[in-house]
């Protein structure tokens, strides 16, 4: 009888695992061209589980990407878009740890908000939407230092 029982108990384990993964919300994001980039890899590895204080890392279905929050509200990051050039829009960014990124900041007429990374190679955007910035300041962004600034900075804000 004990590997009946323990059929019985990997059989449960696996189905309870098989349950969970179906509940996970994954959040579609578009590769970008260069995703693929090894600093892409180093990126993405050391973005944070949590912006703001409470949007929760969730999963994703892309290479080089991450989003935190919920479906159809959700703030995205891609590493490995195009490289922006010298632009007015250009803001430093400091973490608060000593830690600064320059970002080329627009908004559209929707009002969702991009961030694209300036002077690094590959870039990383990230895209907050309406639905975010509702409750949350885009200071979050600031977050994000730590992870993109694996990518060295060869260039920035004027």
């Amino acid at each position: 009888m004990p590997a009946a029982r323990f059929l019985a108990a990997s059989t449960a384990a696996v189905l309870t695992v098989v349950a969970l993964a179906g509940c996970a919300r994954t959040i579609g994001v578009e590769a970008a061209p260069h995703a693929a980039d090894p600093k892409c890899a180093e990126v993405m590895l050391a973005v944070p589980d949590e912006l703001g204080g409470d949007l929760p890392k969730v999963p994703t279905d892309s290479q080089a990407t991450a989003a935190w929050g919920e479906p159809g509200g959700a703030v995205t990051m891609r590493c490995g878009v195009a490289q922006l050039g010298p632009s007015a829009d250009c803001q430093h960014v400091d973490s608060g740890d000593g830690t600064a990124v320059d970002w080329i900041v627009t908004t559209d007429d929707k009002g969702t908000w991009s961030f694209v990374t300036y002077g690094r190679e590959p870039a990383v955007e990230v895209v907050v939407p309406p639905a975010v910035t509702e409750d949350h300041s885009t200071s979050f962004i600031a977050d994000l230092a730590s992870a993109v600034t694996q990518v060295p900075a060869t260039k920035e804000c004027q």
